[in-house]
């Protein structure tokens, strides 16, 4: 399990260091409110699914994010590690939408 210092600095990374930070903190956002999968995500977020799919693959990668099911039924759910470091993403979501 990542330690708070850790989390932050992933988040930084993933959300403001890298192109496509955007989708993957709105992924974080949608998946708080409800386990959701790709098809889903596609149609809450108005994005398409290819690229909803890679920034599933880059926080699943990373830990953010845990699936279960199989094929068309995979379902996404944020993980233990960002699920109760919640409140540092806040804090770097709220400085993103700012800029």
């Amino acid at each position: 399990m990542m330690d708070g210092e850790s989390i932050k600095r992933l988040l930084w990374y993933l959300l403001l260091g890298t192109r496509g930070g955007i989708n993957r903190a709105r992924i974080i956002n949608a998946l708080k409110e409800r386990p959701m999968n790709a098809n889903q995500l596609t149609e809450a977020l108005k994005v398409d699914y290819t690229t909803i799919d890679h920034h599933l693959k880059i926080l699943k990668a990373h830990g953010l994010v845990v699936s279960q099911g199989e094929k068309y039924a995979v379902m996404y759910f944020l993980s233990r590690e960002i699920d109760a470091a919640y409140n540092i993403f806040l804090e770097i979501w709220e400085k993103i939408r700012t800029k």
